[in-house]
Formats: C-alpha cells, sequence, structure tokens
C-alpha cells in the first residue's frame, strides 16, 4: 500500500477533551487510509480509550472536528457512528452468554430480521469462518467471542474497525488466525485502528502508528520509518527520556535488609492465576517494591490473589513465613497484610458515612464488648486525621463533603489503623490533584521508615522510579524484568511494560 497516496477515510483535527475540567485530550489530529492499519499505542491513562470512544459515538469532544469520507460529521451515540460506518470492537466482548450467535449480532439493528440473517450469512461465507450461528454464546471461546464482536461491526456495514487490545487474551494459534483475518478485511478496502501493547504485533501486522503520549499524538507515521527505541523514546516525556534514577531522595532500607540477608516478610513463589503465570518475588521488612505494566498486565488480579479477594490455581505465598492460601481476608489482615483498591470508591470507602466510620470499619470487630466503642472510635479517628492532616470540619464529617485526596488519605487511615506489616497500594494517586500526591507520597514514605513494607503499584512510572527500591514489571501476566533501585530509569521500566527487550530479535 503507498501511505502518501491512499485515499483518505477518516480524519480528525485538533480535538479536545477534558473531563472535570482535567484535560485529557489536547489537539489530537490522526488520519486513517483505506485498507490501512494504523496501530496506536501510548501508555496508562495516554487518552486512547477517549479518543476511541469518541471516534465511536460514545463521547463527544469537546472541540475539533471529524471527517469520513471528506464529510464532516458529528455522533450523539454508537448508532451514529454506525451508520458511517465505524465499530468499536472492545477488548473485552460484549456477549449475552443466553442468546445464540445469531441473536447477538442482531441487537439494535434498525432493518428487518431477514435483512440482517442475510448479511449475516454472507458475511460468513465470504471470510470463509467454520461459525454455526445458532450455537449459544455461553459456549464461545473467548477467541470466537471476538469473531462475532467483528462479525457485528460488518453486518452493520463498517468501514472503520477499532480493535481494542484484541489479543489480550488470546493464545497464539488464535492470534494468527486473527491476524489473517484483519489482513482480508483490509485488503478489502476496510481501515483499522489497533490499539496495542505489544510492539511485536505493530511490525508483524501494521502498516502506520501514531503515539499517544499526555493526550496529544507525539509521533505519526509509516511503520517502516520507526524502531523499537523511537517508539519507547516516544512514550516517554520529553524532559524524562533516558533519565536515571536520581529522583530516588528517600532513604532505602531495604537494600540494607537484602545485603545483610534478611528473611523477607512476604514470598511469592510459582503463583500461577487466570491474569497471572509463574510470578515468583520477595519483599523485604522496610521495602517499597514497585510493580509497574500496562493495563491488563495483571497487576490489580495478583494484588487480589495475594490479599485473598481472588483465587489462584498453584503456587505458594507466605507472611512472616506462613503460608496464608487458606487464611481469611481476616485473618490475613489480623497478621498484617492489607490491600487499598485502586477504585476506591467502589471498593474502599463508604461515601455516605463518617470519616470516624470509614476509619474504623477495619478493627471493631477487635474490640470485645456488647457496646460499640465510641470512645476509642473517636480517639483513633482523631490521631490519624492530625497524623495524616485530613482536612476536615471534624471526624463526623460524611466522607462525600472531603477531596478526593483527603477521601484517598481517610482510605489509608482505614488500613493503617489495623498496624499492618505489609500494605499493598493499588494506583494509590489516582485521581488527585498535584498537592494531594505529594501528601499521599510523604505518606508512603513515612510509613517505609516505620518498617513498613509497601508494594505500590502504580501507572505512573515517574511515581515509581521516585518511590521504589526495587520494580518489578509485568508484562501479559508475567514478570518480565525486576529493575534494582541503581538501574532504575524511566526508560528500563517502559521497555520492560512493553516486552520490548523480549521482543527484539538481534
Amino acid at each position: 500500500m503507498d501511505y502518501d497516496e491512499s485515499p483518505v477515510l477518516m480524519k480528525m483535527k485538533t480535538v479536545f477533551k477534558a473531563f472535570a475540567s482535567q484535560p485529557v485530550l489536547q489537539g489530537v489530529s490522526l488520519s486513517l487510509n483505506h485498507g490501512e492499519i494504523l496501530a496506536l499505542i501510548g501508555g496508562n491513562g495516554a487518552g486512547k480509550s477517549t479518543l476511541m470512544k469518541i471516534i465511536a459515538g460514545l463521547y463527544k469532544a469537546d472541540s475539533g472536528d471529524i471527517e469520513i469520507e471528506g464529510e464532516e460529521v458529528k455522533f450523539s451515540a454508537p448508532a451514529d457512528a454506525h451508520k458511517k460506518g465505524v465499530y468499536l470492537v472492545p477488548q473485552e466482548p460484549m456477549i449475552f452468554p443466553n442468546m445464540t450467535i445469531e441473536e447477538n449480532i442482531m441487537i439494535g439493528m434498525p432493518v428487518p430480521p431477514g435483512v440482517v440473517r442475510k448479511r449475516i450469512k454472507d458475511e460468513v461465507k465470504r471470510l470463509d469462518w467454520h461459525l454455526d450461528t445458532e450455537r449459544l454464546a455461553s459456549t464461545l471461546s473467548i477467541a470466537e467471542q471476538q469473531l462475532v464482536e467483528i462479525l457485528r461491526g460488518l453486518v452493520r456495514q463498517a468501514d472503520i474497525l477499532i480493535l481494542d487490545e484484541p489479543t489480550s487474551t488470546l493464545t497464539f494459534g488464535e492470534i494468527n488466525s486473527l491476524f489473517k483475518i484483519v489482513n482480508s478485511l483490509t485488503k478489502e478496502g476496510l481501515g483499522v485502528i489497533y490499539i496495542t501493547h505489544r510492539f511485536s504485533e505493530i511490525f508483524q501486522l501494521a502498516d502506520s502508528v501514531a503515539v499517544l503520549r499526555g493526550g496529544v499524538i507525539s509521533l505519526q507515521g509509516p511503520v517502516t520509518d520507526f524502531t523499537y527505541k523511537k517508539l519507547v523514546e516516544a512514550l516517554m516525556p520529553i524532559d524524562k527520556r533516558s533519565s536515571g534514577s536520581e529522583e530516588n531522595h528517600h532513604s532505602s532500607m531495604a537494600n540494607t535488609a537484602m545485603s545483610t540477608n534478611e528473611q523477607p516478610i512476604l514470598s511469592v513463589h510459582k503463583l500461577f492465576g487466570e491474569r497471572f503465570h509463574d510470578v515468583s518475588f520477595d519483599l523485604f521488612p522496610g521495602e517499597i517494591l514497585g510493580v509497574a505494566g500496562v493495563v491488563g498486565a495483571g497487576r490489580t488480579e495478583l494484588a487480589e490473589a495475594i490479599f485473598g479477594l481472588a483465587p489462584w490455581t498453584s503456587g505458594t505465598v507466605t507472611l512472616l513465613g506462613d503460608p496464608i492460601a487458606k487464611k481469611s481476608i481476616r485473618t490475613r489482615m489480623n497478621k498484617g497484610l492489607v490491600y487499598v483498591p485502586e477504585d476506591r470508591h467502589s471498593h474502599g470507602v463508604f461515601r455516605i458515612a463518617s470519616i470516624k466510620k470509614n476509619m474504623t470499619s477495619t478493627i471493631l470487630h477487635r474490640f470485645k464488648s456488647i457496646f460499640l466503642p465510641f470512645k476509642k472510635e473517636k480517639e483513633i479517628t482523631q490521631e490519624y486525621m492530625s497524623a495524616l492532616e485530613i482536612k476536615s470540619v471534624g471526624e463526623n464529617a460524611e466522607l462525600s463533603s472531603l477531596s478526593g485526596g483527603n477521601q484517598q488519605k481517610v482510605v489509608l487511615a482505614k488500613y493503617l489503623v489495623t498496624h499492618p506489616k505489609v500494605i499493598i497500594l493499588d494506583e494509590p494517586t489516582r485521581g488527585i490533584d498535584a498537592g494531594s500526591r505529594e501528601d499521599i507520597y510523604k505518606i508512603i514514605t513515612e510509613l517505609q521508615s516505620n518498617g513498613l513494607s509497601v508494594m505500590l503499584i502504580s501507572s505512573d512510572i515517574e511515581e515509581v522510579v521516585r518511590l521504589s527500591d526495587r520494580v518489578l514489571v509485568m508484562y501479559e501476566g508475567r514478570i518480565e524484568r525486576i529493575i534494582k533501585k541503581q538501574d532504575l530509569s524511566i526508560d528500563a521500566i517502559t521497555s520492560a511494560a512493553f516486552g520490548v527487550k523480549k521482543e527484539v530479535v538481534t
């Protein structure tokens, strides 16, 4: 395909989007040609999903233009995008298990059922798919569910297919089959936007590539113009490229612990689960162990398994030398293991309850009395409000009245009141302002100085570099690399998070 002369199928010009005054897209311009596979990459929070949802009619842009076949379009809903030939195949297929494949495809189509059935039959035959459309969707594998999603788009006569991380749950053979399907579709003129975290797929499949960083396109052009190294550099902030570990200003206790052969406080050995595989690592007393990786790498699933919120299929986890596989969550907490979840609103707090009720909810069972320990509750709450500098009108204030940063401090306090030995922090600064972020950093380093061991899961690579003594980088459910403090840099973490070193062939 001639990149320069192909007719433009879709063009986005200076698209802006913000949520609650926080800019997500800051003037994105992007184009897609007929028969082109455009790979779109970017770190967590770069704005990829927002951009695709705007193209697919799920969100409205604050400003900017979208043209399809030279015609300016405005989408108010996905149905509008479907009419113009745009279809988004989500990362997680949205299939109704108790309906047939045919019924799943026909949902929401404003044309007679007979017409739809003929289109389905024609598309299946054209692509030579061996797919019985009378099968119940509950019998489909993930790969087959993705075929159904693609079929939905084709039956809706899509000219533009958006594939969001389509290979994240597929086997090697299924990936090859998907690539053949995508290539056959583009030969017929379809344009494909292919979102991926796997660099090898870009060079294997795509015609062009665009890198989204901080809400802007930092690189775009034919794949043949780029290398792994150039793509990694385009993902990193300009002022942070090739930066080392000079941002590690906090005093490290972990290196001392490891050099004196101190026993680990938490050990994970050959742990396997649905979204992670063969994970082994040790966490030492007073260490901050960063856990980095892109969305879908298995970080949260690993943390939930260690804490007891999700099962693992094989392997061992020991806390202070004691296996905890058969321990309840309460027992794990009583032994000193706590987990602060990423989604504090859904899993971390009770928004309509008071600060006091939230903060003491994890320890009320420890008070052996038929009466609620109101005095003790107040004392504990005031102690931690003072220690963490939580700003409010008092301990009885409703949690929803606090700022995001202060709510996050309450979530931390809720688990710190249990006097843990190991704390797993999952995205502790997500969604909070810069001032509150610094407060959280201060709290984390103070916890470390008091001997607490921290497992820090974060999508903010600068945050990981700044706070961590070592960094465990996950890629596709496995540990890609464990980086020592002296080797920490944004470049090293970014490369491992995208599997670059693993995939480069020399």
